[in-house]
């Protein structure tokens, strides 16, 4: 029988999405991908593949979790498997400056960026980019790693002498525009089957982590003093009636990369311009906020994986049908 195959390395991230699955009825199996074997010669299960892995999987000792996933993904890939998020969304995903060039192609503004490798070469690089303030953060990174707002050339080099510095873990530092907001927020775009789904709006003022989901709001957030609940308003909300003109843009982007489920985060600056900076392929959703806004997101994922299964075994049985088809036409 054909499955809902989830690829991931985190369960905490995955957990929300199984009880979907469970809700509808959906037969599904977890692949945690952290490590493992397969045969390349083998051939892969009947069903759909949804590829959640993160750029963040080293932060919880998964390095290699996006390396052993690729692989699995061209075996699936070469086999003509339905694959959500396959091998090029696994690239974006790893790679903020795949991010920008793909972007920038689809006609998608981005930040100002510089590449480096090596603390000699960061520091040219914050001097070539010539601004007053400017950001530095890791290439491939999740949950705002390694993101550090300087004011001057001085306090970098300050940084990059000192016990703080935060090295990437694919080497690459990515020295960046600073884009001032008027307001401290971001809006981080939701997409479901390439489809935008909903914006939402994002406090930015307690700093760079800006991750929804809720197992980051249990380590970062809730901590043994109430201090950050008692913020007035909340750190996520979904906006009502929200379809800014660039959608399209997004959307286009999306399909011509070939990915299905991503949220992209954006912001503008004081004169109404708007930047996309960082397109996550492993989005995680805010169960405060959609309760508060009544949309579930992994509720209408859960769907989508139901109507992918749904066209694979109609695909599937019309296969075995052609045969016996065949034979009646001979017989005939």
């Amino acid at each position: 029988m054909s499955k809902i195959y989830v690829l991931h390395e985190n369960y905490e991230w995955t957990v929300h999405l199984k009880n979907r699955l469970e809700e509808l009825g959906l037969p599904y199996e977890l692949w945690h991908l952290d490590e493992g074997m397969f045969d390349l010669s083998s051939v892969p299960p009947e069903g759909v593949f949804y590829n959640r892995i993160s750029a963040s999987s080293h932060t919880r000792d998964h390095r290699f979790a996006p390396e052993y996933t690729e692989a699995v993904l061209a075996w699936l890939e070469r086999h003509g498997r339905t694959v959500i998020n396959g091998s090029r969304a696994l690239r974006l995903e790893v790679s903020k400056a795949n991010q920008y060039m793909a972007l920038n192609i689809a006609g998608i503004a981005t930040p100002k960026t510089l590449v480096a490798v090596g603390k000699k070469r960061i520091l040219e690089a914050a001097k070539a980019i010539n601004l007053p303030s400017f950001i530095t953060k890791h290439n491939r990174a999740g949950k705002g790693q390694g993101v550090q707002l300087f004011h001057s050339i001085e306090a970098l080099q300050e940084y990059l002498d000192g016990p703080m510095f935060d090295e990437p873990v694919d080497g690459i530092t990515l020295i960046q525009q600073y884009i001032e907001a008027p307001k401290p927020f971001i809006i981080r775009h939701e997409f479901i089957g390439g489809k935008f789904l909903y914006g939402v709006k994002v406090d930015t003022s307690q700093g760079f982590e800006l991750c929804p989901a809720d197992a980051c709001s249990i380590d970062d957030m809730f901590c043994p003093t109430n201090e950050v609940k008692q913020q007035s308003s909340a750190k996520f909300e979904i906006l009502e009636g929200y379809r800014p003109d660039f959608i399209d843009l997004y959307e286009a982007f999306l399909a011509d990369n070939n990915v299905q489920v991503a949220g992209i985060e954006a912001i503008q600056d004081k004169q109404g311009n708007s930047y996309a900076y960082d397109v996550n392929t492993n989005t995680n959703y805010n169960s405060d906020a959609e309760a508060k806004a009544n949309q579930f997101a992994m509720l209408e994922l859960a769907q989508y994986l139901k109507k992918q299964l749904r066209n694979t075994e109609a695909i599937q049985n019309i296969g075995l049908t052609l045969p016996c088809l065949q034979i009646a036409v001979l017989n005939g």
